[in-house]
């Protein structure tokens, strides 16, 4: 006697709801906690957890930041390179602005919500725009040359929308109207540059409508190469990255050093010990972990500010 075909059905699904349960909820993942076990292998399965006096402070596979309760960097403390994960570093909000280098143009703030201390939640910046910003800030705390190429004094991207008639390749050589897109009128004093092949520049005003303007990035009189290294302008795709490059934290040297009163040759002599080599000898550049930098500098010359 055989049974109904909805009782085999369900046997089936029930003996391949068992078997997958075993595999893939038994199984498996005693697999990947042996794998996590092998020599060289337990300290990352375990987060590579960093302590100090019997307290975990950090993790040395993650980055955090180094600022205080106003966001404001520890100048006696090297920093660590921007990040889009959440409000920073946070590892359940791991990611990337998924910004591309075209995204050149601001969503300016609504005035009324500024004027008011309020934050307009549909405004946004460029990532030239934050790019500019970050390195006009770095600039300002390490003492050095902040501009960079296609950036206003200001900290924001140069960007003009230039109308009038397009010629076939698609420029505008007789313009009739530029606007500085990323400056707000109200906001800041006058535009970047005064002038756009004859023709005055406008500061942006907040609602009107660009679009039919040909975008215009100005390169301006930066650098061609900025004192400001790119790593720390820019943030990792992960949002967590725990390391800066050997010419971010050399940046950083001088101004550490004269917070905590050392010599700048011993900060220098830090950073080189917490300097790593290249991924699997030839993969990608040396690498600085700031993290384990900044404990170091703490043991060896502790802050007395």
């Amino acid at each position: 006697m055989h049974a109904p075909s909805w009782i085999r059905q369900h046997l089936a699904a029930l003996r391949a709801l068992l078997v997958f349960t075993v595999l893939l909820g038994v199984l498996y993942p005693l697999a990947v906690f042996a794998v996590g076990r092998l020599p060289g292998l337990s300290d990352h399965a375990d987060g590579s957890l960093i302590e100090r006096d019997g307290r975990v402070v950090g993790s040395s596979l993650i980055g955090q930041s180094f600022t205080d309760a106003d966001g404001d960097p520890l100048r006696q403390y090297f920093q660590s390179r921007p990040s889009n994960a959440g409000d920073g570093y946070d590892p359940t909000s791991t990611g990337a602005s998924n910004l591309g280098p075209e995204d050149v143009v601001d969503t300016l703030p609504d005035p009324a919500a500024v004027a008011a201390g309020k934050e307009d939640e549909n405004a946004r910046q460029s990532l030239l725009t934050q790019v500019c910003e970050r390195s006009r800030d770095v600039g300002g705390l390490e003492g050095v040359d902040g501009r960079r190429p296609y950036c206003t004094p200001g900290g924001a991207g140069a960007v003009l929308a230039v109308f009038g008639e397009r010629a076939a390749d698609g420029s505008v050589p007789r313009p009739t109207r530029v606007v500085s897109l990323n400056e707000q009128q109200g906001v800041v004093k006058a535009p970047f540059v005064a002038a756009y092949r004859g023709v005055k520049v406008e500061l942006a005003r907040y609602g009107e409508d660009y679009a039919k303007g040909v975008v215009v990035p100005v390169k301006g009189d930066a650098p061609a190469r900025p004192a400001v290294p790119s790593d720390a302008v820019t943030a990792g795709g992960s949002g967590l990255d725990p390391h800066i490059s050997r010419a971010y934290a050399d940046l950083q040297a001088a101004r550490v050093a004269k917070a905590r009163g050392v010599p700048a040759r011993e900060v220098e002599r830090l950073i080189r010990d917490a300097e790593t080599g290249r991924a699997l000898g030839f993969m990608g550049e040396p690498a600085v972990n700031v993290l384990e930098l900044n404990l170091a500098l703490d043991e060896a010359h502790p802050y007395r500010g």
